[in-house]
């Protein structure tokens, strides 16, 4: 049950007036129940036509014909409009399509059920028989011959009193939100139909949709802070996941060569515009493949679905025009901070230049991380480059030491054969060549470990299951890992990830 003393955010009613309101409608339904017309007793309602193609469809008939030749209709909505005119009413009809309007006459529908119809409230739930007309005005209607009241509405929509517009409340009652401001709902429609454009693009090429553990013993996978619950019966903490891809790997082990999971993400880290404890990602691997294999998929899943879904390769995203035009540049980070910040990290050999040379242009590594070339290159990128990426760019060839899972380049031990998308400043994609190397992985491991005893919470646990399985051999492999929240948000044009998410984390209210 709603709150009774939750008021609509426009502030322009008083308690006195909501209560006032909410208790005229309980009193209706205690009516409808005296007089044994309860309408939660009703079970079900033959809903056959929508809004949006009745309106589509709708051809208009000689002024002289009779109702029975017009297109008969039965439908059922939420009633967001009213309008009672003696005898007549007009009033609005919203489905999951659409508005259409509705004309209710005394003398079609009888003078009991039109005055039960009186009474109905805005954002009561109806079903309605009739046919299809323009009225005088020119609108599409549906001249009801037969109303029947299906769910009664205790609490006032907002929109009576100008809409739900603090954004506040609308992420915390995304209910009323869609039903107020149907135009939301365009932004869930885009992720629904990008997330099976996604599993169409993977499935036509042979990947195999799997589900691994929400729940580990080990945090793995990424780079983050987990959250910890506990197991009851085998009375050990547990940690919901913050990655799939050490599950996904040991199926790659195993033989399954293409593999790749939609699923649910948790992270216990802060909130802003880009980020939300819980998200959503694709992760898949390929045997045989590498990182560049990855590339082709990464731009080939967003470029497409914004052709079929916007029907254009341009979106306006934070301000920006982006240009999804397949043929995206690639990028690697030495390139990249040689080109927007002015330092050139393939003539520095020496940690302490590197790092020397990054404290020149204000650059500050994290006090937790070691002191070397690559760390200073990474924190160059982080806080010099990525804030100047606008256009799809593909940043390659990361340090290893902010790359503990991948495989280490051939031409220089340093840096690792992974990627970052980025767009408009924001990271989408990430991938690697994946290391395959169980000794190396081992290494990297305690390495990480090394970095959590000093205090970093967000470097990776040792995964001693992961090693054995690493020991039976593990192919070449190219590994994704793609954010679907920010996807949407750039396929959306939205500027934050709430929007994007049906019901995002919230502080709860005292």
């Amino acid at each position: 049950m709603a709150q009774m003393n939750q008021t609509p955010d426009n502030g322009e009613m008083t308690q006195q007036e909501y209560s006032e309101l909410v208790a005229i409608r309980r009193q209706k339904l205690a009516d409808l129940q005296q007089a044994g017309k309860d309408p939660f007793h009703i079970t079900k309602w033959p809903q056959a036509d929508f809004a949006a193609e009745v309106k589509e469809s709708f051809q208009d008939l000689p002024e002289d014909a009779a109702p029975e030749d017009h297109r008969q209709v039965c439908m059922a909505g939420r009633m967001m409009s009213k309008r009672v005119m003696g005898k007549a009413s007009f009033a609005d009809l919203r489905d999951t399509t659409g508005d259409i309007q509705m004309y209710v006459k005394r003398d079609d529908v009888g003078a009991d059920v039109y005055q039960e119809f009186k009474k109905f409230d805005i954002g009561d739930i109806v079903g309605v028989r009739g046919y299809v007309f323009r009225t005088k005005m020119g609108e599409i209607s549906v001249h009801v011959t037969e109303v029947v009241l299906l769910s009664k509405s205790l609490l006032p929509l907002p929109e009576k009193f100008h809409g739900l517009k603090d954004q506040e409340t609308r992420y915390r009652q995304r209910y009323v939100d869609l039903i107020v401001n149907p135009e939301v709902r365009r932004a869930f429609e885009v992720r629904s139909r990008f997330i099976r454009y996604m599993r169409r693009y993977l499935d036509e090429r042979d990947y195999m949709e799997v589900e691994t553990p929400v729940l580990n013993t080990i945090a793995g996978g990424a780079a983050a802070r987990p959250f910890i619950t506990h197991h009851n019966t085998l009375d050990i903490d547990m940690y919901m996941r913050i990655a799939t891809e050490l599950p996904l790997k040991r199926l790659i082990i195993g033989g399954i060569d293409r593999v790749y999971e939609i699923g649910r993400i948790f992270r216990n880290e802060g909130m802003d515009p880009k980020h939300n404890p819980e998200f959503t990602t694709v992760e898949l691997y390929q045997a045989y493949a590498d990182f560049h294999t990855m590339m082709d998929i990464a731009e080939g899943i967003l470029s497409g679905a914004a052709k079929e879904i916007l029907g254009t390769y341009q979106v306006e995203w934070q301000g920006e025009q982006v240009d999804l035009t397949p043929g995206w540049r690639r990028l690697t980070m030495v390139d990249a901070v040689r080109e927007y910040a002015g330092v050139d990290f393939a003539a520095i050999t020496d940690d302490a230049e590197a790092v020397a040379a990054a404290k020149a242009i204000g650059v500050e590594l994290a006090d937790a991380a070691e002191k070397t070339w690559g760390n200073a290159l990474y924190a160059c990128f982080d806080q010099k480059v990525e804030e100047k990426l606008v256009q799809p760019t593909f940043i390659t060839m990361y340090p290893v030491e902010v790359s503990p899972l991948t495989k280490r380049s051939p031409e220089d031990p340093r840096l690792t054969e992974r990627f970052e998308l980025f767009i408009c400043h924001s990271e989408l994609a990430n991938a690697y060549s994946e290391l395959n190397d169980p000794i190396d992985q081992r290494q990297r491991f305690e390495k990480q470990v090394e970095q959590r005893e000093r205090g970093d919470e967000e470097t990776e646990m040792m995964d001693e299951d992961f090693l054995t399985a690493m020991e039976y051999g593990m192919p070449p492999t190219g590994g994704m890992g793609m954010g679907i929240d920010r996807c949407v948000m750039l396929l959306t044009g939205s500027t934050s990830i709430r929007d994007v998410i049906l019901f995002p984390t919230m502080k709860p209210l005292d």
